[in-house]
Parts: structure tokens; C-alpha cells; sequence
């Protein structure tokens, strides 16, 4: 996702001039390092070091809470801030995971039984060719089940 993210920020950014993206670099990444993520409800720099990158507008000084000379004090305020992204992170994956869920039923094959299979371009370039091409493979018979999401096929070739 953070790949999907800068490289789409470089695309805005560099326009036509292709060959200045390294340039380009250093000021897609501040703003992205400095975003909330919807997932840990904090920016990836406040996840790291415990507070937001400090930018030319801040002119205020670090709330004592925040910033501490004691090693301990700021090791236990960076615990506990990795303890709150967990705890949002699991929250945002139950959400999804419920949402992803909404319309699926669980279907379970047994040995013997016939089944279609998607070949991804990416995985099986000789047998998918084109994007026009029929999207099922098969039918292909399952041979042995290994678990619920996982079973062993006879493919021809």
C-alpha cells in the first residue's frame, strides 16, 4: 500500500518530466510521513518517534508530555503509543474484515468433486493470454482437500 501510495503522489507530482521523480522524492514524503493513516489513526512518523514532524509553521515549543529527557519516561510514552495503533489497527481489520464478509458463504469441497479455477495472468502467463479470455479454467477435479481453503487438484495439461 505505501508503494501504491508514493508512486501515485511521484505520478502527480513529476507530471511529464519523468526523470526528476528523485528530486520529487523528498517532497512526497514528508506529506505522506505526516498524514493520519485511517488504519492507526496516527501519521507513520508519529508510529516511529512518538510525535508529529515538526515543520517550519510550528513555532511552539514540544509539550513536556510529549517530549522528555528521561530515556524511560519517552520508552514507556512510545509502549504505549505502539499499544494504541494495535488496538486501532485490530479495530480497522475487524471492520474490513466484516465488510468483506457481508455477502461471502463458505462453500467447502470434497474429494471427487469438480471445480472451476481462475488462472492469473501474472501467475500462469501461457495459459492467460488475453483479458478477453474466458476468466474460469477447468473443470478440474479436487483430489484431496489439505484444509477449508485449500485443496489439491488434478490439472491437465
Amino acid at each position: 500500500v505505501v508503494n501504491r501510495t508514493l508512486s501515485t503522489l511521484l505520478r502527480a507530482t513529476v507530471g511529464k518530466n519523468l526523470k526528476n521523480w528523485l528530486t520529487c522524492l523528498p517532497y512526497i514524503e514528508f506529506p505522506y510521513n505526516h498524514a493520519q493513516h485511517s488504519a492507526t489513526k496516527l501519521s507513520p512518523f508519529e508510529v516511529v518517534y512518538g510525535f508529529n514532524p515538526i515543520t517550519p509553521l510550528d513555532l511552539t515549543l514540544l509539550p513536556q508530555a510529549v517530549y522528555s529527557n528521561s530515556g524511560e519516561t519517552r520508552a514507556q510514552f512510545i509502549k504505549k503509543l505502539h499499544e494504541k495503533v494495535k488496538t486501532n489497527e485490530a479495530k480497522k481489520t475487524e471492520k474490513y474484515k466484516q465488510q468483506a464478509d457481508k455477502g461471502r458463504k463458505e462453500i467447502l469441497f470434497e474429494p471427487g468433486d469438480w471445480v472451476w479455477l481462475h488462472f492469473r495472468q501474472e501467475r500462469f502467463p501461457n495459459q492467460r493470454k488475453s483479458k478477453l479470455a474466458p476468466r474460469g479454467d477447468g473443470p478440474f477435479k479436487v483430489l484431496e482437500k489439505i484444509n477449508d481453503n485449500a485443496y489439491k487438484l488434478e490439472l491437465h495439461r
